[in-house]
């Protein structure tokens, strides 16, 4: 008889001790916008656009000055993401438009086994098709789409994110922690015309990237993304306010990002700062020591997915190669974040045969290294539309007010310098100097006063990409041409594979 109470109070002890474990695992919510910049948001310093959220989670938490996506185009971003891996390790997943096939360790997955409630909103990991990579199920979770609102301006999704936040709230069992996934569509082009404007934004006050040309058109333009980004902002603050509510705001890491840089010339698909650098924010009390601080060390987002692993008291897969912010949320000196690594593989197959722009950066303090592999191809798609799956001139960029108007004055003063940056051919290599050239404008790269700094950034990119083995480098098979794109084709005669499926 005492041996079946010894055994009863062990059980009874060991559920206690595993509820105890479970209860004090933190919360995630993941907020990711679609195409933003860093410098857009009241924390990182515009004067224009209002991000009340983020700025909160910035204040209560780490803002970072340094953050990079791994891919400047959505999916290969996402997938670096979830997997807490590079684009160059992850096969198909490094185009958009592609898979992310199953054989590659995702945070939610594990979490889920772990004992985590998962669930999705808006838009997950995407675009692409799920089935030729042998997944069943977005890898950001299950998804809760069901309600509805009326946006604010046309081109908006009319998805209720946070209402579809708060159905998964419901529904989630108390005892157990949860990881959601709240992503947006905005800032995603397209736009409303004069949106901006008609929320009483003055475009005099816009500051205009040198990458673009300054007047009317741009500026008009730039305050229809703010109001895309003020959009996501506004579900992010309703996020929050769910989590107060609730009781569990202090135990969930909240998250507040995009997947990389805004859908402008020069921006979203390349590797320049305008295209790369994203704004991240983290508050989580329970976790972060000495909340407030500005975090100027080097980050990419696949870091977040060991990060997430850790804080929920698993070890990452060997298979992640990126590394914890753990040492940053408990304000140690981390040796793992000197410097961000980016790179580009197919975007959206905008030259003939489809092909990519494959590239690979390092960004470190003071310069910016591009290294690209095919300098004979059109970097920003090619301009013959009749080769781009999208039947657009320069593909790669989406179509807005802004492009067009640089296209159609490319030949005028004062534009074509501009437009030759957005729209013409680069060298094998570039090297910018982040002091004098903060929008890396002037290519250094080939000149003797920065030969040595060349040589040694070159030298930094090409060990790191042996150690994580890129196979541009480690001489393996490199297919990013040939895989099949599974996006809308809008060309006649334009195929990666003789049969592409429908986008999902």
């Amino acid at each position: 008889m005492t041996n079946v109470r010894l055994l009863f109070l062990l059980i009874g002890f060991s559920i206690f001790c595993f509820n105890l474990f479970a209860n004090s695992r933190p919360n995630i919510l993941f907020c990711i916008s679609d195409d933003q910049s860093f410098a857009h948001t009241g924390a990182n310093g515009d004067p224009v656009v209002k991000t009340p959220a983020f700025d909160r989670i910035a204040n209560e938490g780490l803002r970072f000055t340094h953050a990079f996506c791994d891919a400047p185009t959505c999916g290969p971003s996402r997938s670096a993401i979830l997997t807490g891996q590079p684009i160059w390790r992850l096969e198909e997943a490094g185009n958009i438009h592609s898979t992310l096939p199953a054989k590659f360790a995702t945070y939610p997955d594990l979490l889920q086994k772990s004992g985590y409630s998962l669930g999705y909103t808006g838009k997950g990991w995407s675009p692409g098709r799920l089935e030729p990579g042998g997944r069943t199920e977005n890898p950001a979770g299950p998804p809760f789409q069901r309600k509805r609102l009326q946006p604010p301006f046309k081109q908006m999704r009319n998805t209720d994110y946070a209402g579809n936040f708060s159905d998964f709230l419901a529904q989630s069992p108390k005892e157990k922690p949860f990881c959601f996934w709240l992503g947006t569509s905005e800032p995603h082009r397209g736009f409303e015309s004069g949106a901006g404007k008609r929320t009483g934004k003055d475009p005099s006050r816009v500051i205009v990237p040198p990458i673009f040309p300054d007047n009317d058109i741009v500026r008009n333009d730039l305050l229809d993304y703010f109001v895309e980004i003020e959009h996501f902002d506004s579900q992010v603050s309703r996020a929050i306010a769910l989590l107060e509510k609730s009781g569990q705001l202090d135990n969930t890491i909240i998250v507040v990002t995009s997947d990389h840089g805004m859908p402008f010339p020069r921006a979203k698909a390349s590797l320049y700062d305008d295209g790369s650098r994203v704004p991240l924010a983290i508050r989580w009390p329970k976790g972060i020591t000495k909340p407030g601080r500005t975090i100027n060390d080097f980050i990419n987002l696949s870091d977040l997915a060991p990060t997430f692993l850790k804080a929920a008291g698993l070890k990452p897969p060997s298979m992640m190669t990126a590394k914890s912010l753990i040492p940053i949320f408990e304000n140690q000196l981390s040796k793992n974040h000197q410097a961000a690594f980016i790179a580009m593989e197919r975007h959206d197959g905008c030259r003939k045969g489809g092909k990519g722009y494959p590239c690979r950066a390092i960004r470190t303090s003071n310069h910016l290294y591009i290294h690209n592999f095919e300098p004979t191809r059109w970097p920003s798609g090619s301009p013959d539309p009749s080769v781009c799956a999208r039947a657009i001139s320069y593909g790669e960029i989406d179509s807005s007010p802004t492009k067009t108007f640089m296209m159609e004055y490319r030949n005028k003063h004062g534009i074509a310098r501009l437009a030759e940056l957005a729209f013409g051919m680069r060298p094998a290599e570039e090297l910018y100097d982040l002091k004098t050239d903060p929008h890396q404008m002037n290519n250094l790269a080939g000149s003797l006063p920065v030969a040595k700094t060349q040589a040694t950034l070159r030298k930094k990119l090409f060990d790191h990409l042996k150690t994580t083995k890129d196979p541009r480098i480690t001489g393996g098979p490199v297919n990013w041409d040939n895989y099949p794109y599974y996006g809308v084709i809008y060309t006649k005669g334009w195929s990666v594979n003789p049969k592409p499926l429908p986008q999902e």
